[in-house]
């Protein structure tokens, strides 16, 4: 166990995490040049384009220090702010983390939400400036904050380059000699920590691991305490480029388990793996549940197209546990699924891959979060409200409560007028504000979520010309003045325009809805009034226009009273369309609510 150092990296996103860990790779001879490419660990197309970790990923290293050999595993983690439950459960599995650092871009949001983390799991840290071979790197200054951010000595501060290799002997060095070995009972019943799962579509899911106490052997049977299902240890091994399999894995160590299990949401992040026949008295700490944050709908753009929107789903959700769906249908755009996700960019990241690895072209409605309602009847009992229809009747309501989260900002103090005016424009309540050095500062809000989820990052990265970072943790649920806001087209409800907003702003939203509407739906031959409601009152309305033809074109001349009855005549039969004509709502409008302040 004592060669054994089990470690993560932790940053901000496009720190250079992902190519640093291609250095460390190159350098241990874990993978030979030719396998070698940029972003080694990233292996989704989508990942290496946008520069992102969206999988964390684990892998095993030899290194030889002194004339003795180590074993380091090295357990790669997502840096977005979504994905913050696998980083903290990523973390619980390592004894030490390297803290990358940007030396042109200094410290960021989740830099510091990260190292927390770390922390709590007093995790032994070893920081690092990264990118020192920028010509618009600044060392000095950014080496001043990261001593000032840990109350480190500057010399423990590695300098290196993940592009040119820089410094990089070094860093493995102070990893073996900095990170301690696993601590662990080999005696002990087994207990190992699961901080990952990835679906192969040969061999069902294979669940990794690290063994906390005792350990575990081909053929064992072995229990995932979580969900309590037992199951066979097929193959169990070590976590190379390419999986190794052995036939025992001891304490202190990393591998993987295959025992043919065909459900994704069977393998539960943060599930503890305890053997059948010496089971431990008691699973790890940490482990929660997965709650999806956001809720949307997706719809395909054909109706006919609906089961393999279905079967797209499902096999998304194979790789990506944190997915939920369920079938839903709206009048206007036909038989759909609202789907949970983590955040705003792991709704992203689903419809990209949706349209590129199953080229399904959907549409997504307006994003929006669970909310608790209470009845008048029940006043303690909550319903969960994750789409706008299943509110209850407002007559026989209690209380609406919604989820805030605590927000953490870093900006440059130039931005720091324009961020408060954002936040407080977003029902943010400022908790904290303090300089990390003379031009950075950081701002704490606390902030309703729903606010959040709309288009509050854009906005934040627009104003602050790219430079504020943003990373946030649920906190609780909090009653709201929350109302549903309907919009309805030539008197009928679109249900798929339907959205709780608070009391507040419901007008503003409403009113700007109506205008965009009234741009993207087409002229028809009547009169089409577009309204926003709020139950049965009317808070805005615009009317499209009708298409005239001129009937009285042919009368030249002549009497008054031939025009009005050719005018009355066309009345009447305009009201008559009125009644039984439909109005088709573009896709374009779906998609432009979305960027209502654009």
């Amino acid at each position: 166990m004592n060669k054994i150092r089990n470690f993560c990296i932790i940053a901000h996103i496009d720190h250079g995490k992902s190519t640093l860990a291609d250095r460390l790779l190159q350098l241990t001879k874990t993978i030979s040049d030719r396998e070698l490419q940029e972003q080694t660990l990233d292996n989704m197309d989508l990942e290496r384009e946008r520069g992102i970790t969206i999988k964390s990923h684990a892998i095993q290293m030899e290194y030889e220090l002194d004339g003795e050999k180590y074993i380091l595993n090295l357990i790669d983690t997502p840096g977005h702010v979504d994905f913050s439950y696998e980083v903290s459960r990523s973390i619980a599995a390592c004894e030490g983390a390297l803290l990358i650092v940007d030396a042109a871009q200094s410290i960021q949001a989740q830099t510091i939400s990260n190292l927390y983390l770390a922390l709590e799991n007093d995790l032994e840290i070893i920081p690092v400036l990264n990118k020192i071979d920028l010509p618009s790197a600044n060392p000095e200054e950014v080496t001043d904050d990261i001593v000032d951010l840990l109350g480190c000595d500057p010399e423990d501060v590695l300098r290196v380059s993940g592009k040119t290799g820089e410094g990089v002997e070094n860093l493995l060095r102070v990893i073996i000699e900095r990170i301690p070995a696993p601590t662990g009972d080999p005696k002990a019943p087994l207990q190992a920590l699961i901080f990952d799962s990835v679906y192969n579509p040969f061999r069902g899911v294979e669940a990794y691991f690290k063994v906390v106490n005792g350990e575990i052997r081909k053929g064992q049977i072995v229990q995932f305490m979580a969900t309590g299902k037992k199951y066979d240890a097929d193959e169990v091994g070590t976590l190379k480029l390419k999986h190794l399999p052995k036939p025992i894995i001891k304490t202190g160590d990393v591998g993987y388990i295959v025992s043919g299990i065909k459900e994704a949401s069977e393998v539960k992040v943060g599930d503890t793996i305890t053997s059948v026949d010496n089971p431990a008295d008691k699973p790890i700490e940490g482990f929660e549940e997965v709650k999806p944050m956001v809720f949307a709908g997706i719809y395909p753009v054909d109706t006919e197209d609906y089961e393999e929107l279905r079967f797209s789903i499902e096999k998304l959700r194979l790789n990506d546990a944190s997915l939920t769906f369920e079938p839903e249908s709206s009048a206007a755009l036909g038989f759909g699924f609202r789907c949970g996700f983590l955040g705003m960019l792991h709704l992203e990241i689903i419809q990209e891959r949706l349209d590129r690895e199953f080229n399904m072209n959907v549409i997504t409605t307006v994003p929006n979060v669970s909310y608790n309602a209470y009845s008048q009847k029940h006043p303690d009992k909550p319903i969960l409200v994750n789409n706008p229809s299943e509110l209850p009747d407002p007559s026989g309501l209690n209380r609406v409560e919604e989820p805030y989260i605590r927000a953490s900002i870093i900006t440059k103090s130039d931005f720091i007028g324009q961020v408060m005016t954002l936040c407080i424009e977003k029902r943010g309540i400022l908790k904290n504000q303090h300089y990390l050095t003379q031009h950075r500062a950081e701002l704490i809000f606390e902030l309703p979520l729903s606010e959040v989820v709309f288009d509050f990052y854009d906005r934040l990265k627009s104003i602050s010309k790219g430079y504020a970072s943003f990373d946030y943790q649920p906190l609780d649920m909090r009653p709201s003045k929350l109302v549903k806001v309907d919009i309805l087209i030539n008197g009928e409800p679109v249900d798929a325009l339907s959205a709780l907003i608070h009391v507040d702003n419901a007008y503003n939203i409403g009113k700007k809805m109506c205008e965009k509407l009234k741009e993207l739906i087409p002229r028809q031959q009547f009169d089409i009034p577009i309204q926003a409601a709020i139950g049965a009152k009317i808070i805005a309305r615009e009317t499209i226009k009708a298409l005239r033809k001129d009937v009285t074109a042919k009368c030249y001349g002549g009497d008054i009273s031939r025009k009005r009855k050719l005018l009355e005549k066309q009345k009447a039969g305009k009201k008559k369309m009125r009644q039984i004509g439909k109005v088709e709502v573009p896709q374009s409008a779906f998609l432009a609510v979305l960027k209502l302040n654009d």
